[in-house]
């Protein structure tokens, strides 16, 4: 495995290298360890439009392709995976997670997390050069890597760099694209409990959502809710209307008693924050 055997080697040898090194832990913007580690890949050393080694990287995937959805507690650990090619083979590489619209500018950069280790690569001979297959994770702590804000919801950038054996770098800031969601949650209950058929039910509910700067959740204001009812009996739930929450996130409608069943909200998501489904609420019409 030439990246890890050879990186022994070279690092001992090349400071320039020790600049790509970032602490294991992920960090995140506002932590001067994750900034000042993307900072070493690009501003101050290197900026990616000025890298001079002939590595390229492909099939970068975050999470297996799936939203990042965290709550206020919880670590969780974030797989990404990817595939780099150098001609003469590589000593080292590192990922990172960024999030800003130019990565040689660190006022720019609004969120930065560092991978837990360097990634583990396996090398292939194939024409023309190496190819790797590379895996890391990112274990990410909402309640300390986000501690600062929820600006940091959203899409988040892949960036890789890495050295062949010559010490030359590269650098792909734009590799692959994941988003990083603030949790949802969704309440609903259906009353009264009996109802007469072709009588009026009470739905309410609310719909909030992670707040990382306070730790707690927060009402989720003026998002579309659709509510949903499944007959006793039958496994699929049919949309009945959609209904939007109010200034603190709560919901209420109502709707005709027509049969026994279960009604349900359902929240699609958005591009910041995760989908939800609450439980159903059971009721027995007579």
């Amino acid at each position: 495995m030439r990246v890890h055997s050879i990186a022994a080697s070279v690092l001992s040898g090349a400071a320039v290298l020790s600049t790509l090194v970032l602490p294991g832990t992920a960090q995140a913007a506002g932590h001067s360890g994750a900034a000042k580690g993307l900072r070493g890949l690009t501003s101050e050393h290197v900026r990616p439009q000025d890298a001079v080694g002939g590595t390229t990287f492909t099939n970068g995937v975050v999470n297996k392709g799936k939203d990042v959805v965290l709550g206020v507690t919880g670590k969780k650990a974030v797989p990404v995976t990817f595939t780099a090619f150098d001609e003469e083979g590589l000593a080292l590489t590192q990922a990172f997670l960024w999030q800003g619209t130019d990565s040689s500018d660190t006022d720019t950069i609004t969120g930065a997390l560092g991978s837990d280790d360097d990634p583990a690569c396996t090398e292939t001979t194939v024409q023309g050069g190496y190819r790797y297959s590379c895996r890391t994770v990112f274990t990410i702590d909402p309640a300390v890597d986000f501690k600062d804000g929820n600006g940091t919801a959203g899409t988040w950038k892949l960036f890789l760099g890495a050295y062949d054996l010559y010490a030359n770098v590269s650098v792909d800031d734009d590799v692959a694209r994941g988003r990083i969601k603030r949790a949802a949650k969704l309440t609903t209950d259906a009353s009264p409990e009996p109802v007469t058929a072709g009588r009026n039910i009470k739905v309410t509910g609310k719909l909030s959502r992670a707040n990382w700067a306070t730790g707690k959740n927060a009402g989720y204001t003026d998002q579309p809710v659709q509510l949903q009812f499944r007959k006793r009996g039958t496994s699929n739930y049919t949309t009945l209307k959609t209904v939007r929450t109010s200034s603190s996130g709560t919901l209420s409608t109502t709707t005709r008693a027509r049969s026994d069943g279960y009604f349900r909200f359902v929240f699609a998501g958005t591009t910041t924050t995760g989908s939800a489904t609450a439980p159903g609420d059971y009721v027995d019409v007579r």
